[in-house]
């Protein structure tokens, strides 16, 4: 008898998961439930006037390390057994490198004291004071090199920078990394779970430049028992920082949802899950209100607060430490204006807590990606709010309207890049808990919650943001390994 899997959640990790079960030798039955009518979580793209892009969550995916090589293989080429490699998805044409000589690889700013600053790139960078540090930057590596080796568990992200870095570094560039990554308090989270590669370069070889130099070479030299790719060659050759799709990065969850559907697997959407009972034979009952679907195994790429929700009370220790996985709301605000131009050319830049508690920073999208800039063409730059000022008006119950966060955009982008006329186009997004926060200790919690799995016997996996990883790369990989695990096998990469 074929099993049935079911997966709940239909953002990036569900449906990679979903993708990697289909794939399997013998794939069972699968099943996806997405809540929404959305299928991508918050990736998701919206075409503007003329054409224009604009990215309402990530808008770029990195290719370098182990997960950034596997999900340009994964999706982009496939190989028969003929040899021949063919287009899995049909989106190679579609492929946007930024290159690694490009300004949006080379360029990324911090916004101190009212002005833009580089940040150091390359030895001579870091070996004169450059504003908004005071001193050279080799002065903190140096102190870097010769701090010994923490000897907490773990340690918040402020703490650790501090101690080996020292308080600018922290102060002002770690502060400002937390926010542009997890919208977070680097004084809160935790760097054991939110920078794994710093920790563990600290704990094997003393230094976390050390190791990260040794993981780069180890990491070069394992390449030739990788799977290889044109696409994955062409990357490397041109040291791409990131790539998007044409048509916006929804192109990626969209083309999936269409393979997954040729292959058999049932993709259900505005189906919120309303319960989870595990019934005496072992299976699942999973309700969706008027109805409900019977699982021998579930995947559960829900945010971990709301499975915490849904779960039996005979798994009322899981729920509990799973509700303590909090979030945070981010509000995106897509600014278009024509005939405009930026004063620096880069990434974008980040906006330390202490400048602004409110904007965590800048993408300055038409720098990157300008083949979305539309016809004809316009400046494209996202404001990211979020940070103690939005979890402030959260807790007073606000109104958290749209014309709050486009004046508070328009403000920060006149301000920080001198765009003093009004847009001619404007997207306003609160993502509500749209970013789960690795709070110290969170290594603990995921320790406990696989333990308790383990423990029972409870056929339930879990993937997802909320547990090792926010990025996509992060949130693919763990879809993948959680249907390996449902399958009870390792599935090639």
């Amino acid at each position: 008898m074929v099993r049935t899997v079911v997966v709940l959640g239909g953002g990036i990790s569900g449906l990679a998961a979903s993708y990697h079960l289909s794939r399997a030798p013998n794939p069972p039955k699968v099943v996806l439930v997405e809540g929404s009518k959305h299928l991508g979580g918050w990736i998701r793209s919206i075409r503007g006037p003329g054409g224009a892009i604009f990215e309402l969550g990530p808008r770029g995916i990195r290719p370098a390390g182990a997960l950034g090589a596997r999900t340009l293989l994964l999706f982009f080429l496939f190989p028969r057994t003929c040899g021949e490699q063919v287009s899995e998805l049909g989106l190679d044409s579609e492929v946007l490198p930024v290159r690694g000589d490009h300004p949006a690889a080379q360029n990324r700013f911090l916004y101190v004291g009212g002005a833009l600053h580089a940040l150091p790139s390359g030895i001579r960078g870091l070996l004169r004071p450059l504003p908004p540090f005071s001193k050279p930057l080799f002065w903190a590596g140096l102190k870097e090199l010769t701090t010994s080796r923490g000897k907490d568990p773990d340690e918040t992200v402020h703490s650790f920078a501090e101690r080996r870095l020292g308080p600018e570094v922290a102060s002002l560039a770690m502060d400002s990394l937390c926010r542009g990554v997890f919208a977070g308090n680097s004084r809160e989270l935790s760097v054991r779970s939110c920078f794994p590669s710093l920790f563990q370069a600290e704990q094997t070889h003393r230094s976390i430049l050390l190791g990260l130099l040794l993981g780069a070479a180890f990491s070069t030299a394992g390449r030739s028992s990788q799977p290889d790719s044109a696409l994955l060659r062409q990357a490397r050759a041109e040291r791409w920082s990131q790539w998007s799709l044409r048509g916006g990065l929804e192109m990626l969850p969209q083309a999936i949802n269409t393979d997954l559907t040729s292959r058999g697997v049932t993709v259900l959407r505005g189906q919120p899950v309303c319960g989870l009972s595990l019934q005496a034979e072992g299976y699942w009952k999973v309700s969706l209100g008027d109805s409900c679907l019977e699982a021998d195994h579930v995947i559960s790429a829900l945010p971990a607060s709301v499975l915490s929700k849904l779960l039996p009370a005979e798994a009322a220790p899981l729920a509990r430490v799973l509700s303590t996985i909090s979030a945070v709301s981010v509000a995106v605000v897509n600014l278009q204006y024509r005939g405009a131009h930026l004063p620096v050319q880069g990434f974008g830049h980040l906006v330390p807590s202490s400048e602004d508690p409110g904007v965590l920073g800048i993408v300055y999208d038409s720098v990157a990606f300008p083949e979305q800039d539309g016809s004809p063409p316009g400046l494209r730059v996202t404001v990211m709010l979020g940070g103690s000022w939005l979890q402030t008006l959260e807790a007073k119950g606000c109104v958290l309207s749209q014309e709050l966060f486009q004046q508070q955009a328009q403000k920060a982008a006149a301000t920080q890049l001198g765009l003093k006329e009004p847009p001619s186009h404007c997207l306003v997004h609160l993502h509500r808990n749209c970013i789960p926060q690795y709070t110290l200790g969170h290594w603990k919690k995921l320790e406990s919650a696989t333990h308790f799995l383990a423990a029972h016997r409870l056929p339930l996996t879990l993937a997802g943001a909320s547990y090792q990883g926010v990025a996509v790369n992060d949130c693919i990989e763990s879809g993948r390994q959680a249907a390996a695990q449902a399958l009870g096998s390792e599935i090639d990469s």
